[in-house]
């Protein structure tokens, strides 16, 4: 949902003449670290390298170990990849999709560095028993809050919640900047590492201490974002609107579940996923049919991706991960439904549920 906010804000840099990381950036970086309420915010150029430079940062190395879930986009086994370590999968809670605390434990092994933890589909994970996990083996926790801008644990929001983050501001995120990312961490020092990376390991001005990359955030894309921030609260106040009406209508049609939100948790709903128990392809057809859009998020867990297969991942048993990906189906959420779309959308899920 692109405004009259996000144009002027683009059209003002443009006429700044300054289009580089600059003044804007350093802005939205405040501004975001505020929001979230945590120390630093460092902006980045995508989601992804928001999560390869977090694990640059924490000196994550060739040969450690990267526990992760199966069930998210690959991004996140790929950030392991990027830095030479091995991503190990660990399935997933069956109501939440997000990784495991339970199942956690037992994947730890002397090579194991780093546990990377997605808020899937905008429900946080299980971050504080996670951590208890990792302080007590002496592990990196990484929060990829990709999804889930403004979910929360009691009052502390993702992004905040005692261990460093990442962000993705990609189009169909709860806010966007176009393409972009952010770190976020109450660490003084990973902020800086992540600062020095971002821009080739320059430290000061063509003085380069370290091996860096390029993955800025220019000023267009920060202008977008400072302008969709102002918005995100009543972005996903209306999305959690959405999602209880959908709850109302969807509650008890057999063969369907709907989300859960954990008690004290907030989720704001990146995807209002139901899980189909009976023919998930068959019920996306007949919706489509309907007129009503719909997707699966995500198809192929990460451990059954061709590159993955090839790695040696295939015979990996993550059997939550594999029946969420033959059930999963996601149903329109977005802010810009009215009650007549969602009466339109209960109304084609009912129809289509009783002809399965």
């Amino acid at each position: 949902m692109i405004g009259d906010e996000e144009r002027a804000a683009v059209m003002a840099v443009l006429d700044s003449g300054q289009l580089a990381q600059g003044p804007v950036v350093e802005a939205f970086e405040k501004e975001f670290a505020d929001w979230c309420g945590v120390k630093h915010a460092v902006a980045v150029s995508s989601g992804t390298a928001a999560l390869h430079l977090l694990l640059l940062a924490h000196r994550v190395k060739d040969g450690e170990e990267v526990i992760t879930t199966p069930f998210t986009f690959i991004a996140s086994a790929n950030a392991a990849l990027y830095v030479r370590a091995r991503p190990v999968f660990v399935d997933i809670e069956p109501t939440t999709f997000c990784l495991d605390p339970a199942k956690v434990e037992a994947a730890i092994t002397e090579k194991t560095r780093a546990i990377i933890a997605i808020d899937m589909y905008g429900h946080p994970a299980a971050i504080d028993d996670l951590r208890a996990i990792s302080e007590r083996r002496g592990l990196v926790l990484i929060e990829d809050a990709c999804q889930a801008h403004g979910a929360a644990i009691g009052r502390r929001k993702a992004g905040a919640l005692g261990v460093s983050a990442t962000f993705s501001f990609y189009p169909t995120k709860n806010m966007t900047t176009g393409e972009g990312g952010m770190v976020t961490t109450h660490d003084d020092e990973i902020a800086a590492a992540v600062r020095t990376l971002r821009q080739h390991g320059a430290t000061q001005r063509y003085r380069h201490q370290v091996l860096g990359y390029n993955f800025r955030m220019t000023e267009m894309a920060a202008a977008i974002g400072r302008a969709q921030l102002v918005k995100l609260d009543g972005f996903n106040e209306r999305r959690r609107q959405n999602a209880a009406y959908l709850n109302r209508g969807l509650e008890s049609i057999d063969g369907l579940a709907l989300p859960v939100e954990r008690r004290d948790f907030r989720h704001v709903y990146h995807q209002y996923t139901v899980r189909i128990t009976a023919d998930r392809d068959g019920m996306q057809d007949r919706l489509q049919g309907m007129g009503i859009g719909t997707a699966v998020h995500y198809p192929i867990p990460v451990h059954r991706q061709p590159l993955y297969t090839e790695l040696g991942y295939g015979g990996a048993s993550m059997p939550v991960s594999d029946s969420a990906a033959e059930q999963v189906l996601s149903l329109p959420v977005h802010p810009k439904l009215s009650n007549s779309d969602l009466d339109r959308i209960i109304d084609s899920v009912r129809r289509a549920a009783a002809t399965i």
